[in-house]
């Protein structure tokens, strides 16, 4: 039997969750659509539009892949040293004519000329586009986080200047001063190389090897490329010796070569372990940090927050990370010196080879 001090507060409890008011949505104008924010009505037609497509119905796909690159080379366009102010501002879009001939923008022309036709369609900026298109082609992909996505920005912008996006022959502490003079961290900056968890790449030596996959679950948000940046590389998938890339474990996967150093280096080796078995980590920390790239160059209180538009990702099946077949921690070239390396399941089977994504 409930007592008498506890009947009053249930019914309290009761009388204010009658109370409560509603979820409040907008009709929007001319359209199938309701929103909490108004300004944001023309993102969800922009969604439909982006999913049907680019992303052929909401799936994890290339074009999600180079989408969420694009709102990198696009924002990364920021500089305190240089007094380079745009950032996120659609540049890439506005003057490819100027900034696809920077070497580190290669092969991004291919998701450029797929989704312009759609930028120009509605009354958007080329920087919100970018962002928004990045936001959706990441929320296709399962076990990945609900970026944020602010609009707003204005459609004015210059060139950026080449040099200022990381390149994959460089060095690491060439790579940590550039992403310090855009004022990101080491922390930040690996936070962000979760990305490749779900990115793929043509081979640099051979460009008829499409779209190279960075670890075994193209498809899946999940720690398994920090896994597999950590085990010892043994072949390039065309062969030879590349500017660039590195001796990948697995057959047809494909490894930049910087990214290959900051699994390793002291500065970054802890921080890229981590995410190993912390997948949460992982997605928290990578949408903080690409909500701070997305507003680079903007002032955060002029956008609004249309984040309501952003599909809501669907689970991973299985969030741990493992060994790929024929793999285990005696292949792992140990860098964090601090914390031991996790003890992590072995996937049954044979030697992979992966197909091109």
């Amino acid at each position: 039997m409930l007592s008498k001090t506890l009947l009053p507060l249930l019914s309290l409890a009761t009388l204010a969750v009658a109370a409560a008011p509603p979820s409040r949505r907008s009709q929007c104008s001319n359209s199938k659509y309701t929103a909490e924010n108004i300004k944001c009505c023309v993102w969800y037609e922009i969604l439909d539009d982006l999913q049907e497509n680019v992303f052929d119905n909401g799936q994890c796909i290339q074009e999600a892949h180079e989408a969420l690159r694009l709102t990198f080379h696009d924002a990364i366009g920021f500089s305190i040293k240089d007094n380079v102010k745009g950032g996120a501002d659609g540049s890439i879009m506005a003057h490819s004519d100027i900034e696809l001939l920077d070497v580190a923008n290669g092969n991004i022309d291919d998701i450029l000329n797929h989704i312009h036709p759609l930028a120009i369609k509605y009354p958007v900026s080329f920087g919100d586009f970018i962002q928004f298109t990045g936001a959706v082609g990441t929320a296709n992909c399962k076990g990945a986080p609900r970026l944020e996505f602010l609009a707003g920005r204005s459609n004015s912008s210059v060139a950026a200047p080449p040099g200022l996006i990381p390149a994959p022959f460089q060095d690491v502490t060439t790579i940590l001063a550039r992403m310090a003079d855009a004022t990101f961290s080491p922390e930040e900056l690996v936070a962000l190389m979760a990305s490749h968890s779900v990115a793929a790449r043509d081979a640099i030596a051979d460009p008829s090897q499409h779209a190279r996959p960075f670890d075994t679950t193209p498809d899946a948000f999940d720690a398994q490329f920090f896994v597999e940046t950590l085990l010892v590389g043994k072949a390039l998938p065309t062969g030879g010796s590349t500017l660039g890339e590195s001796p990948s474990p697995i057959l047809g996967e494909i490894r930049l070569a910087s990214d290959g150093l900051l699994a390793r280096d002291p500065r970054t080796a802890c921080e890229w372990q981590s995410f190993v078995t912390d997948h949460e980590a992982m997605n928290r920390k990578f949408k903080a940090a690409m909500a701070k790239l997305a507003v680079l160059g903007h002032d955060r209180a002029s956008l609004h927050d249309c984040s309501e538009v952003i599909p809501m990702p669907k689970r991973g099946a299985g969030q741990q990370a493992v060994f790929p077949p024929e793999t285990s921690i005696k292949d792992i070239e140990q860098s964090c010196k601090s914390t031991p390396f996790p003890i992590l399941k072995i996937t049954p089977g044979k030697q992979l080879v992966l197909p091109i994504v």
